[in-house]
């Protein structure tokens, strides 16, 4: 008998969001952070405790953003959860009902749309409207402090790599190193979290490349044209 050997990848859709999206931020704001400020004729030793800083404070406001907005949606998935429980125990044959009618949009007949339906709520009834008719699962479902956590390690996983960069490169050469050891580390990003998602890697890598360079560029400009007001 042959084994079922497919895999998917959506239960690791909440944690691979915020990890990606936190190290992404991390190599991104950093990179941006340094660039403006060199570009501002800023000394490396502040530019140094610029990005330290930088990486502090881009960490703490990951967890804390994170964590809000996910256990935001946390309680909306609580309160749809409590309405369709209250729903299930007033009028449990029209719940039956409406969950018939979603399977016939789904392409059953009706009278096997209505048997399905009654042995799925026999079983569970909550596990059954939550899953068909609120599109709740335990994959997708809030979790605020995972969230929170990966953000906050990928952010300083993301930023401590610039960092590297800003302690070890020559001063001359400062903006170049950045600028190109960030747009390599952000390509690595966008192949890894593509490959953990099983997306095409290389379109994968040459999106978070660009953006990121995008995004660097705009503070390098910000910080030569506040370099130029400042020595005028």
């Amino acid at each position: 008998m042959r084994r079922h050997t497919e895999h998917h990848r959506s239960d690791r859709i909440g944690w691979l969001r915020a990890a990606v999206l936190g190290a992404n931020d991390g190599i991104v704001s950093t990179a941006s952070l340094v660039l403006g400020v060199a570009a501002a004729g800023a000394e490396p030793r502040l530019i140094l405790l610029t990005s330290v800083s930088g990486l502090i404070a881009g960490a703490m406001s990951m967890a804390a953003g994170e964590f809000v907005s996910v256990h935001s949606q946390q309680d909306t998935e609580h309160a749809d959860l409590a309405r369709e429980r209250a729903e299930l125990k007033l009028d449990p044959v029209g719940e039956q009902r409406e969950l018939a009618g979603i399977y016939v949009g789904r392409g059953l007949e009706p009278a096997l749309a209505d048997q399905v339906a009654a042995k799925l709520m026999a079983h569970d009834a909550l596990a059954a409207h939550a899953r068909d008719e609120l599109g709740l699962s335990d994959t997708t479902a809030a979790r605020p402090v995972q969230a929170a956590l990966a953000s906050a390690a990928s952010f300083a996983v993301g930023a401590v790599l610039p960092i590297a960069v800003v302690a070890t490169a020559s001063p001359a050469y400062l903006m170049l190193w950045v600028s190109v050891s960030s747009l390599l580390f952000l390509a690595g990003l966008g192949a890894l979290s593509a490959k953990a998602g099983g997306a095409p890697i290389v379109s994968g890598s040459w999106r978070v490349a660009f953006w990121g360079a995008a995004a660097m560029a705009v503070t390098a400009g910000a910080g030569v044209m506040f370099g130029a007001v400042a020595g005028a």
